[in-house]
């Protein structure tokens, strides 16, 4: 195949992918090219919490950590700002779902002390490492640990994405560190009305 012809050809597959994830949203909408929420997890509570749990409300999802210096409480700050923009009619119809990839040092107690700090919509939970790696990887999403200092303290490197699922846990859109809250709350609102 000439080179030509492999350009047209990764030019034709690019703009298939990009069709497949849904138009008209101000962020990234992935409809089509992640798998639907699905997930278990110990809940800030020390309860279980599934995807079941979500249903009937939009979600975000962010995987994230409480020690994270930067970040997490940034995003975890621009997507209350979101919620908060999108209308005080949703309120009830939206929800954030703050996973923590550190579940060594994130207890369910830690965990309810960070997120009530930026809203009473937020939850967090967290799982066994395993369990935390196969669902990041089932939403293309990262995570690692940096080696621990003498104090034995340590840096967890993670995907700085946020993913929103529809009422019935479908993916929807994609928020990026690079995006407005603007735009954030638009898509919101936009996956909260059908």
């Amino acid at each position: 195949m000439s080179r030509i012809a492999r350009c047209a050809l990764f030019v034709v597959v690019a703009f298939a992918l990009t069709a497949c994830g849904g138009r008209g949203y101000q962020t990234k909408g992935i409809e089509g090219l992640l798998p639907d929420l699905s997930f278990r997890l110990t809940s800030e509570t020390g309860q279980t919490l599934t995807a079941a749990d979500m249903r009937g409300a939009p979600t975000v999802v962010f995987f994230g950590f409480t020690h994270c210096p930067d970040v997490c409480p940034t995003a975890m700050a621009r997507v209350t700002a979101a919620t908060e923009a999108a209308g005080e009619d949703l309120d009830a119809s939206l929800q954030v779902l703050f996973v923590s990839v550190d579940p060594g040092r994130d207890t369910p107690q830690r965990l309810a002390d960070y997120t009530s700090f930026f809203s009473d919509r937020v939850t967090g939970a967290t799982a066994s490492v395993e369990r935390l790696r196969e669902l990041t990887k089932r939403y293309r999403a990262t995570f690692g640990y940096d080696e621990p200092n003498e104090f034995g303290d340590y840096n967890v490197s993670h995907s700085s994405a946020m993913y929103v699922f529809d009422a019935e846990g479908d993916a929807r859109a994609l928020f990026r560190p690079s995006d407005s809250v603007t735009a954030m709350a638009a898509d919101l609102r936009r996956i909260a009305e059908g």
